[in-house]
């Protein structure tokens, strides 16, 4: 649905985005990280056709930048950090204007209007001024706004910013549910948690390249190259943890409750450990393995690379 081979773009000396290369699938929701300036928005904004690379390429659903500019417009639907809203001017009359302007007309334009209202949950808002929207109510009337053409491709760059945590569980919803209707979104933010509960595919990107781009569970496992365990004992952990450390398998042992336990790279089973936990008398409360969350693989991934 969307590629992208050696994009990048200059100004001056200074690279916004340098070599990119990227392949989303159809139905993907692909989670954009990176810290302010590492080039998120710069990519978003080429592919909505709004910002010319210097150079390289890019495809939405077969269709290049260069050539096909007003066919990716038909089936991109492109949603800022940060938008504005007219004065004086209701929620559905908002919405009007918009699908006036992708020639949506007569009864099908009030037809989408409402269907969007209703998905994003606004519908009450409906005869409000858009400018006296709350925060969170305002992004889901920019969500509204560029779902009124039904686009394939959705690109969100931080659609949960500045938003308090119920409204960001209402957008996280929303976009769960967009991904269960087949569609292929983009969707950058800080927030790195939840980019791990609702994304398939993740790209971290610093400085203007992209470090990384596949799914999570392969990044997990590309970081993960010894197994770490969080291991309970019912009384006498210090000899617990010695008991382990003389184990061959074990690399290292910290102390706590409950112990840390980090296996040789290469063993990835823990029956061994358990085994002699429980020959040498201890009862187990915990034996679990230690996750590596978004977070995490994002802070080793750019160690060093602040912009």
């Amino acid at each position: 649905m969307i590629e992208v081979h050696d994009l990048t773009k200059k100004y001056g000396d200074f690279y916004a985005i340098n070599k990119i290369e990227l392949k989303l699938e159809s139905g993907d929701i692909f989670g954009f990280i990176g810290p302010n300036g590492a080039g998120k928005t710069t990519t978003m904004r080429i592919l909505a056709t709004l910002l010319n690379p210097t150079w390289g390429e890019a495809y939405v659903a077969g269709n290049s930048i260069y050539t096909k500019p007003k066919e990716i417009r038909r089936i991109v639907g492109y949603m800022p950090d940060f938008f504005g809203v007219y004065d004086n001017m209701q929620v559905i009359e908002y919405l009007e204007f918009f699908a006036a302007a992708y020639r949506i007309q007569g009864e099908e334009r009030r037809k989408k209007c409402d269907e969007v209202l209703d998905l994003v949950d606004l519908d009450f808002k409906r005869h409000e001024y858009a400018n006296t929207l709350s925060r969170g109510q305002t992004q889901r009337l920019g969500l509204a706004r560029v779902l009124l053409h039904d686009p394939q491709v959705l690109l969100l760059d931080e659609p949960a910013s500045g938003l308090d945590p119920r409204a960001r569980i209402k957008m996280r919803e929303l976009i769960k549910q967009l991904g269960s209707m087949g569609k292929t979104i983009m969707v950058s933010s800080h927030i790195l948690p939840e980019l791990g509960d609702i994304c398939n595919k993740v790209g971290i990107i610093a400085r203007g390249e992209l470090q990384y781009s596949d799914t999570i569970e392969a990044l997990m496992d590309q970081l993960r190259k010894q197994l770490v365990l969080r291991i309970g004992v019912t009384e006498n952990s210090d000899a617990a943890a010695e008991l382990l450390r003389g184990l061959p398998i074990v690399d290292s042992v910290e102390t706590g409750d409950p112990l840390r336990v980090t296996l040789h790279e290469g063993h990835r089973d823990p029956s061994e450990v358990s085994t002699q936990l429980m020959q040498a008398g201890h009862r187990l409360t915990m034996l679990a393995e230690e996750e590596i969350d978004l977070e995490t693989a994002f802070m080793k991934l750019t160690q060093g690379m602040a912009n």
